[in-house]
């Protein structure tokens, strides 16, 4: 089960999809998943929506191994100019939905005793973001701080909790915020001199998603480049 919110996440559903998965996806309007995915729409910041696709998803596939929270609000806004409404929606979208669905999500894994959820960050939560802005940031850091509690309350019961912190990826939100002399600059300062790939980043979320990722868990796993080192 995988909220999305955006077309770049289209790798990381059609990747889980190609390993076999069947698969969830939340989108907010139109998709191109509906031939293959069961698509549930609508917003994930609106009151029971979560709670929602929690339970559609089961009514349907009859359970959830995984969840991967995949939605985020990253609008490059510098900090004079960063209002309190685009402050919350950040944090909405990017921590509360996802503590929103890990709840909803729970009961049903514990009743499985196996799950695997990933939370799907950002370099600017490990460090701080180059485009994002402050919301951003302070989002994605939140991100990681339940990625590690929930990690520590959820692993007796069989359920693995990871982060995957992606830096700078050559995605439509990416290109969105940044101009391509920008991008082109950044990549080549780079160890790894390029920007990274959707793919990349879905084969990341699908090892942690799978069932060799079993003793890994309450972990940030970069995928930068070499961009930080930690």
């Amino acid at each position: 089960m995988v909220n999305n919110m955006r077309r770049s996440g289209d790798a990381r559903l059609r990747r889980p999809r190609e390993r076999g998965a069947s698969v969830a996806v939340n989108v907010r309007s139109q998709s191109s998943f509906d031939e293959w995915a069961l698509v549930i729409r609508g917003d994930i910041t609106a009151p029971g929506v979560p709670e929602e696709i929690v339970n559609k998803t089961m009514q349907h596939f009859g359970r959830v191994d995984i969840l991967v929270n995949n939605a985020a609000h990253a609008k490059s806004t510098r900090f004079p100019n960063l209002t309190a409404e685009e402050w919350r929606l950040a944090l909405e979208v990017n921590m509360t939905a996802p503590f929103l669905l890990i709840k909803a999500v729970f009961p049903i894994m514990k009743a499985q005793k196996y799950g695997r959820i990933v939370n799907v960050s950002s370099s600017a939560g490990r460090t701080v973001s180059t485009l994002g802005g402050a919301h951003y940031t302070a989002s994605k850091a939140g991100l990681l701080g339940l990625t590690r509690a929930a990690a520590k309350e959820l692993g007796q019961y069989g359920i693995t909790v990871n982060a995957v912190c992606p830096g700078m990826i050559d995605t439509e939100l990416t290109r969105e915020n940044a101009s391509p002399e920008l991008l082109e600059r950044l990549a080549a300062s780079y160890p790894v001199p390029r920007l990274g790939t959707a793919v990349e980043v879905a084969d990341l979320i699908c090892f942690a998603a799978s069932e060799a990722a079993g003793y890994i868990t309450g972990a940030s796993l970069d995928i930068n480049g070499g961009d930080l080192m930690m």
